[in-house]
């Protein structure tokens, strides 16, 4: 859908919230409180996407329903309710918190081999939508996504692992001596966070080898809080049945045992 599409069919869904709004009230309403020249059949026009609508209706819009250009131009609001959508800095969302039929927490998985297509996906609910997602039972409060890591500076978590963020709104909602993952222009960082200071904050591995390092907040596009982890080589020994473990060790013992006689 185009932007003009997506800002009409929002900019009627929102006016026929209230029965009573009709599209002659809601010019004349636009109209004096914003100081726009805005009249019904121009503005009907805007419902039906037929024309672009002038920027200073559009930021009338935008101040009347108090929601950013950027949602009412590039969201289609009819999918999703807007109390429960968390609002981002930049004029970006971060989709509603989403249940399966436990009431459990959906959980994105950001997988690995599209762990970059996230940097340019992140602010696109449609991207995020398109994500496999899973539930934890001890994870209720709050938004929560898992993302992959790579490397070897925060031991024992290894590639393969991925690690279970809870969203943190804010700089000032980062907590010093806690790990979190953090999207950052040029990819994902999964450190602890070892000081905030006046323009960025300072982050460091557990292993080490590798240096204390400073990340500036204008880098900084999303933190999510360490909030558990989980690996799919741990699921494949979980998923052993005792058919497989007895079968293993019946192997292993004969294995010893011509080695033994091998050395006799």
């Amino acid at each position: 859908m185009s932007a003009i599409s997506i800002l009409a069919d929002n900019i009627k869904h929102l006016r026929m919230k209230d029965p009573t709004m009709t599209q002659q009230k809601f010019a004349n309403q636009l109209s004096d409180t914003y100081r726009v020249a805005i009249t019904r059949d121009s503005y009907a026009r805007y419902e039906l996407g037929k024309v672009n609508v002038p920027m200073d209706v559009l930021v009338a819009l935008s101040r009347f329903y108090n929601i950013s250009t950027d949602l009412l131009l590039t969201v289609d609001l009819r999918k999703y309710k807007l109390e429960e959508m968390l609002n981002l800095p930049d004029n970006r969302i971060l989709l509603p918190i989403k249940t399966d039929s436990l009431g459990e927490n959906k959980i994105e998985i950001v997988p690995y081999k599209a762990s970059m297509g996230y940097l340019t996906g992140y602010s696109d609910p449609e991207y995020i939508e398109s994500l496999q997602t899973m539930s934890l039972p001890f994870l209720h409060n709050g938004k929560y996504r898992a993302f992959p890591v790579e490397g070897d500076s925060m031991p024992p978590y290894q590639d393969g692992t991925y690690v279970i963020g809870q969203y943190v709104e804010s700089i000032a909602g980062i907590k010093t001596g806690k790990t979190h993952i953090l999207i950052t222009r040029s990819g994902f960082t999964f450190k602890e966070v070892e000081s905030i200071n006046d323009d960025s904050i300072t982050v460091k591995s557990k292993n080490l080898f590798y240096e204390s390092y400073e990340i500036p907040f204008a880098d900084i596009w999303e933190v999510w809080q360490y909030a558990g982890s989980f690996s799919p080589k741990e699921q494949e020994i979980i998923d052993y049945t005792n058919e497989d473990i007895k079968g293993m060790l019946l192997r292993l013992m004969e294995e010893i045992k011509d080695l033994k006689n091998k050395l006799n």
